[in-house]
């Protein structure tokens, strides 16, 4: 009886999903990348200028 039920339930679930994926939803969306974390370096090797006004970045 149980594993009737059972099989009740995932028929039921798999024609939900059906249904479900007629109008765009999608139950197993992929999962999103997590952030790419990069390291960048100071640019301690130049000395600051308090005469500067356009400052460049790069190193």
């Amino acid at each position: 009886m149980q594993m009737l039920l059972e099989m009740l339930a995932g028929l039921i679930a798999m024609l939900a999903a059906a249904t479900l994926s007629q109008f765009g939803v999608d139950l197993h969306a992929p999962h999103k990348p997590e952030r790419e974390i990069q390291r960048v370096q100071d640019c301690k090797d130049k000395p600051a200028s308090s005469t500067s006004v356009a400052v460049r970045r790069d190193c």
